[in-house]
């Protein structure tokens, strides 16, 4: 068994103190006429990661700052190194680099207006190149285990989710939170039918209200836009296919993942970070790519993902480790699956000893070992929208 509160392990201490467990130097385009300049920089400079995405124009309000947030999260996440910023135009562009440059960390802007392509890839390569070689210097240095921020969504899942992976989950959730850990869940529809259980496991009355105005705001936007019921969206054809008949259903195993002892010491908006340690419910699309991405914003450094009929969901910053109790999906898409806890359903292993694999995997991730999403090659990066651009 795993002493948590003695474990360690060997990350990246960033210039805010934060701890991260990758190197990454990113290129990162402020909107979507700038992807095929980061796609040449990433070409010129081996090791960079892009981040392309296919939004940042006319944007306005809510929708733009969360652009922004998003942007400026994700440069500042404790797995980056540096960040290679690139848009059309300056203002914006600035605005960007400047949130980022709060963190500390490395980071330069180029903008293509005035300038062209060809002008701006080169000067951008030169400071890719640069920032690569700071980074190849960085050494690991050790942390305790209660340093490393980590984030769980749930994909495609099925009964076996709810009974196995999940709670599985959970069990880690409740050993991290017991050493101080920051931790965060989601995927604000997908609580839809058991959101009193949430609203009963939060600390303060006033956590509570603000849960359930983040609650309600989601449920008001489905009422205003569905064109019947959420039938064809909540459950999925794949949850109805792995026997989750309505999204109550889907929604208790969802809450699993918050384990037994775990309370909700606060709530975030989208892309937000948390100001403490403790669990942190943060608003967020239930759609995969869009809350990975959104925990990478909100400065989360390893993310734990639970599927039953098997999700392939990875993210560029983010390391994602997949676990699975369904023995058929194990057997089938056993490339994806980090920690493999069928076990439960044949009844090998209990919760606990299931729970001590994720944590080992865990550890392993945060000491460099890489997850079946890294290997393959999965990085979305999937931005959330909150209504038209202008």
């Amino acid at each position: 068994m795993i002493d948590l509160k003695k474990a360690t392990f060997m990350g990246y201490r960033r210039e805010n103190g934060r701890m991260g467990i990758r190197n990454h130097v990113i290129i990162m385009p402020l909107d979507d006429l700038s992807n095929a300049a980061c796609d040449a920089v990433a070409n010129n400079i081996k090791g960079t990661v892009k981040i392309t995405h296919p939004y940042g124009r006319l944007q306005f309000g809510a929708d733009l700052e969360l652009h922004f947030r998003t942007l400026i999260g994700a440069g500042c996440n404790p797995n980056v190194a540096a960040v290679v910023v690139i848009g059309i135009e300056p203002q914006w562009t600035a605005k960007v680099v400047e949130g980022i440059k709060k963190s500390g960390k490395p980071v330069e802007g180029f903008w293509i207006e005035g300038n062209g392509d060809t002008t701006t890839i080169a000067n951008a390569s030169r400071a890719a190149y640069k920032f690569m070689k700071h980074a190849s210097k960085l050494q690991r240095v050790s942390a305790p285990l209660s340093e490393l921020w980590v984030s769980t969504k749930c994909g495609e899942s099925d009964t076996t989710s709810g009974c196995g992976s999940n709670p599985t989950v959970g069990n880690a959730f409740d050993k991290l939170y017991e050493i101080g850990s920051t931790l965060v869940f989601g995927e604000t529809t997908e609580l839809t039918g058991g959101e009193h259980l949430v609203e009963a496991r939060c600390r303060t009355p006033e956590i509570k209200a603000k849960f359930k105005m983040m609650f309600d705001r989601y449920q008001g936007v489905v009422e205003r836009n569905k064109t019947s019921d959420l039938s064809d969206s909540q459950p999925t054809k794949g949850n109805i296919a792995g026997g989750l008949t309505t999204i109550e259903e889907k929604a208790l195993g969802n809450i699993q993942k918050i384990g037994k002892k775990c309370m909700v010491d606060g709530v975030l908006d989208k892309a937000e970070m948390p100001t403490g340690k403790g669990l942190w419910f943060m608003d967020s699309s239930s759609a995969a790519a869009e809350m990975v991405t959104l925990c990478a914003a909100s400065g989360f450094a390893a993310h734990f993902f639970p599927t039953g009929q098997g999700n392939v969901i990875g993210n560029p910053i983010l390391p994602v480790i997949k676990l699975c109790a369904n023995p058929k999906t194990v057997r089938t898409m056993s490339e994806h699956i980090d920690v493999d806890v069928s076990g439960i359903l044949r009844r090998e292993e209990n919760m606990d000893t299931a729970g001590e694999k994720l944590l080992d995997a865990l550890l392993r991730t945060a000491n460099g070992e890489l997850t079946a999403a890294e290997i393959l090659g999965h990085n979305e990066f999937v931005m959330t929208r909150l209504y038209e651009s202008a």
